[in-house]
């Protein structure tokens, strides 16, 4: 006779205590101080008072930060775009390869996992940089170019100028997308390779070209993954941090940078909670817009 765990609650209770501990511990815990922290005022240079302002929480809407919230916002939707853009043909390619290239495929996608973030800018670094590998490829397709006019008789080229590619939005952007375009090709192949391609094969059937089975069929299909990947996508390119950093310059900082500056630089602990939270809340919203989509596309079936 099958038990279910409210008949073994022992048992059940044995499984579930450990993790919701350690999650009350080091989660819920640890966010409660932040965000009491974000109700509080500096009154030393280590020491924050629980006051209940609401002054951190104003100074946070100012003209200055909204408009870096504003900004952030707009990198992590372009950010996000561009992954969509190009996640779903790989994910496709993934899903209707043969299964031993699949998983090979699967892995490839999966590799940057395994290096470290840090790592992997540094490399995006020495790609983009002036003496880099893009700028190296370009000057030898352009040195190339010059010599074959001069060689025909016709005015060469010049000399290159290399290409600023770093150290600023563009690089940012391109940063970001190199990063989180994992987390866009897997939900979207999850759902591609769940798909029933009977109806693909029904529509080629009645006449549609493959461009519109994959626009009428295709993506409808895989929206819920699209939903998907765009959450997963979105959320973690809003918090960057790191990317920004490295590869963006003095009008390329992102709102995470100006939470990491009031925790460590300008050591204020209130204000830094204040915008973390501000941010978290914009999280929240997201996630709760990506629930209320999809909700009402299931009504619609």
């Amino acid at each position: 006779m099958e038990q279910t765990w409210r008949q073994a609650k022992a048992a059940f209770a044995a499984i579930a205590i450990p993790p919701l501990a350690w999650l009350l511990l080091f989660f819920i815990v640890p966010m409660t101080v932040i965000w009491a922290y974000s109700f509080g005022e500096n009154t030393g240079p280590t020491t924050i008072d629980f006051t209940g302002t609401f002054a951190n929480y104003m100074r946070a809407v100012e003209p200055l930060y909204l408009e870096i919230f504003g900004k952030s916002l707009v990198v992590a939707g372009l950010t996000t775009v561009l992954c969509l853009i190009v996640g779903f043909p790989v994910a496709l390619a993934i899903a209707f390869a043969s299964p031993r290239m699949k998983s090979w495929l699967l892995l490839l996608i999966m590799l940057p996992f395994w290096t470290n973030l840090l790592i992997r800018t540094y490399a995006l670094i020495a790609v983009l940089r002036e003496q880099g590998y893009v700028n190296f490829t370009l000057e030898w397709l352009w040195n190339n170019a010059s010599g074959l006019m001069t060689f025909v008789g016709l005015q060469p080229l010049g000399e290159y100028e290399p290409l600023t590619l770093l150290y600023n939005n563009s690089a940012v952007i391109i940063g970001l997308v190199y990063v989180h375009l994992p987390f866009m090709v897997l939900p979207l192949y999850s759902a591609l390779d769940r798909m029933d391609r009977s109806l693909m094969e029904a529509s080629l059937d009645l006449g549609a070209g493959h461009m519109r089975t994959i626009l009428l069929v295709v993506v409808p299909l895989a929206a819920p993954g699209i939903a998907s990947g765009v959450l997963i996508t979105f959320i973690p390119a809003l918090g960057a941090y790191l990317t920004p950093d490295l590869l963006g310059g003095t009008d390329s900082q992102m709102i995470a940078n100006v939470i990491e500056r009031q925790f460590k630089r300008a050591n204020d602990w209130p204000f830094g909670a204040a915008l973390s939270f501000l941010l978290m809340y914009l999280t929240f919203a997201a996630i709760a817009m990506q629930a209320l989509v999809q909700r009402r596309s299931e009504r619609r079936r």
